[in-house]
Order: structure tokens, then C-alpha cells, then sequence
């Protein structure tokens, strides 16, 4: 004799929800496309003005002023190119250019060197007034960066670095979000890393290049990106302390080129464009260091 059982309600639910043409596919469809409609805006929001500047660039300038503005160019040009590499008398774009890049790569350098050893000792070194110091350094952050404008001038001056690259590279470099940045890292590395180095024998400038160092590649490559950025973006500052037009850095030169060329929209998005290059370069390269490093630190937003 055979019983017959009624299915029970959740087993009934189960195969509901897992048939074809339920509710939730539809439901699961309308969060997937509202997910991409988002990345899409966020795309175009951020990569908009980029696109906009090179479409710019590459119009004769009459298009360029035009009004209603046009999209796309009707017979694209590279005149404006050409215009920024013959300015090499009173605007050497690309000497410029040199500048910035010499000038973020060093003050680069120095943020890294100094915002490792000082985050490693308030991370993994224990001596007296360490919390207090690090409380210390950590309230400068809400300090705003024009107060340091002519403190930083007057010591420049003093040093005798004014219209030298040193003046854009050395201020800056012992910024304190650098050592928050890199203590909150190194304060998650595991201890036991440490421990079998020192019972293996090394010494604690081993143990920090050899094992500390290594293991914060994610970290290192976002502050990397992060100071080297604030350094290449930097506008007030250069204008401040050099003086010299062949010692101006990119940002700080566009401004003279802008007045050179008054109406002259082609050249002054070429030359923004061309601002804006190294910086997605560099992004592209570190993206996967960076997203690996602001995850791990405890920065999320």
C-alpha cells in the first residue's frame, strides 16, 4: 500500500523560486542591469571630461568656440599638438613636463622613505610617549595646508631652494597621513613574521627592509600613487617659489600658456590633456595595489 504525502511548503517554495519565469529571475535581472546602469554613469562622470578635453584638442579652433558646442570634430586636427611641441622660447611645454616629473618622482621617493620608518616605529617599536606621539602627529591632519604656506616658504628661503626642484620635492614629504596610512598596515602584518626573523638573527633594520617592507607592497604602491598625484595636481605652491619660466612645472606653466592664448581652446585642452596622461598611466599600472592596499589598511570609505 502506498502513501501519498503532500509536498511540504518549502519544498514547493524552493522549486517556485528555481523554475522558469518566477519572480526572482525578473527581480535578479532589475538589480543586475541597475548595477551596470550605476557603473556606466560613474563612467561617464569620471571619464566624460577626459574624453571631452581630447575631443577638444584635436578641433580647429573656430569649432572649438562654437555655440551650440559640437561633439565631435567635423575634421579632426593635431594642430594644437604640434603648437605645444613648437613653444620651446618663452613656454617649453615639455620642458615643464620634465619638471613635474622629476619633482613628483622625488618627492614620491622621500614620502615613501620617511613615512615607512616613522609608521614602523610607531606600528612594531615600543618606547615611551608613543601613543602620545602618534596622537600628535595624526591632529595635523586637521590642520589646513595653507597654514604651512609660509612657514615652508620662509624655511625654503632660509635653505636657499627657491627656483630649485628641491623646493617642490622636500615639503610635504613628512606629511602625516603618509605615517597614519603605513602604521595602520604594519600594525596587521602578523607577529610571528618578526619573531622568527629575530630568532633566525636579524637585526630590526633587517626585519623592517627584509620582512616589513616585502609584505606592505599594497600599501607602499597606494601612498606611491596618492603622493605622487598630490605633487604632479600641486598648483599654489610652484607658484609661490619658482620663478624662473624653464623651472615651472606643468600645472604652474598651463596657467601662462592659458594667457598666451586667450581664446585659444585647442591648445589649453592639449595641454591638459597631456597633464592628465602620466597620471592615468600610473593608475592603471598600481589599480590592482591600490584597491589591495586601501582594503587592508582600514580606509574604506
Amino acid at each position: 500500500m502506498t502513501l501519498l504525502t503532500r509536498p511540504s511548503r518549502s519544498s514547493e517554495d524552493d522549486r517556485a523560486t528555481t523554475a522558469p519565469g518566477s519572480r526572482g529571475a525578473p527581480r535578479g535581472l532589475a538589480r543586475q542591469g541597475m548595477f551596470w546602469l550605476f557603473l556606466l554613469v560613474l563612467t561617464v562622470i569620471f571619464v566624460g571630461p577626459i574624453v571631452w578635453m581630447f575631443l577638444t584638442s584635436i578641433k580647429t579652433n573656430p569649432e572649438a568656440t562654437a555655440v551650440p558646442p559640437t561633439l565631435l570634430p567635423s575634421s579632426p586636427t593635431f594642430e594644437a599638438y604640434e603648437g605645444l611641441l613648437r613653444l620651446d622660447g618663452a613656454y617649453p611645454v615639455l620642458r615643464w613636463f620634465l619638471n613635474s616629473l622629476l619633482a613628483a618622482t622625488l618627492h614620491m621617493v622621500l614620502v615613501l622613505a620617511v613615512a615607512s620608518t616613522a609608521a614602523y616605529a610607531l606600528a612594531r617599536l615600543h618606547f615611551r610617549g608613543r601613543g602620545v606621539l602618534f596622537v600628535v602627529i595624526v591632529s595635523t591632519l586637521f590642520v589646513p595646508g595653507f597654514v604651512f604656506l609660509i612657514p615652508n616658504y620662509l624655511i625654503i628661503d632660509r635653505l636657499g631652494w627657491l627656483d630649485t626642484v628641491w623646493a617642490l620635492a622636500v615639503p610635504g614629504a613628512a606629511g602625516a597621513f603618509g605615517v597614519f596610512f603605513l602604521r595602520q598596515f604594519f600594525a596587521m602584518l602578523p607577529g610571528e613574521l618578526e619573531e622568527a626573523a629575530l630568532i633566525d638573527g636579524a637585526n630590526q633594520w633587517q626585519v623592517f627592509t627584509r620582512v616589513v617592507l616585502p609584505n606592505s607592497k599594497p600599501a607602499l604602491a597606494t601612498l606611491a600613487v596618492l603622493s605622487f598625484l598630490s605633487n604632479w595636481n600641486d598648483f599654489i605652491w610652484p607658484i609661490y617659489v619658482l620663478f624662473s619660466p624653464e623651472r615651472l612645472t606643468l600645472p604652474a606653466g598651463l596657467r601662462l600658456l592659458q594667457g598666451a592664448y586667450t581664446t585659444d581652446y585647442p591648445v589649453i585642452m592639449a595641454g591638459a590633456f597631456v597633464a592628465s596622461v602620466p597620471v592615468l598611466i600610473l593608475f592603471l599600472f598600481t589599480q590592482r595595489y591600490v584597491i589591495e592596499g586601501v582594503s587592508r589598511s582600514g580606509l574604506k570609505g
